[in-house]
């Protein structure tokens, strides 16, 4: 793969990330307005939208992802409930082992989302789409 096909990957791959993770964060927003808690969600659409403009397999891309989510999860929830002693975000960061186990399970499963996602490249029918274990018709012209 040549060097400008791999940047525009990465670039891809990283507008995909953002795209995700503001839907994601906005999706988190109306269910919390409805009632409800999902905090894994804005990680997972992270990685998700990584993914999907992604065209090949890369662990470091989800390793970026997953630290991604994890920001995007704790700023997630900071944003909704902050700390009531000091409510900036770096205090919140400090005291994440004083939110609840459940809360601290999202927030981790949220990253691991974006992880396992970000990780993989979506289509496989885009032009040049790698992934292992996909038989393509160069590779398998019995496939068919």
């Amino acid at each position: 793969m040549s060097v400008m096909r791999q940047v525009a990957n990465c670039i891809l791959g990283f507008i995909g990330a953002v795209i995700g993770g503001a839907l994601g964060y906005y999706i988190f927003k109306w269910i919390v307005s409805q009632g409800f808690y999902g905090l894994m969600i804005p990680g997972a659409l992270l990685g998700l939208g990584c993914s999907l403009l992604s065209q090949h397999r890369s662990h470091i891309r989800g390793i970026v992802c997953g630290l991604a989510g994890l920001v995007l999860g704790l700023y997630s929830e900071w944003r909704f409930w902050p700390m009531v002693d000091d409510g900036s975000f770096t205090y919140f960061v400090s005291h994440v082992a004083d939110l609840k186990p459940i809360t601290q399970g999202m927030i981790v499963l949220g990253a691991f989302f974006a992880y396992w996602l970000g990780r993989d490249a979506g289509f496989v029918w885009l032009p040049g789409a790698v992934r292992q274990g996909v038989p393509t018709e160069k590779q398998d012209p019995s496939a068919r």
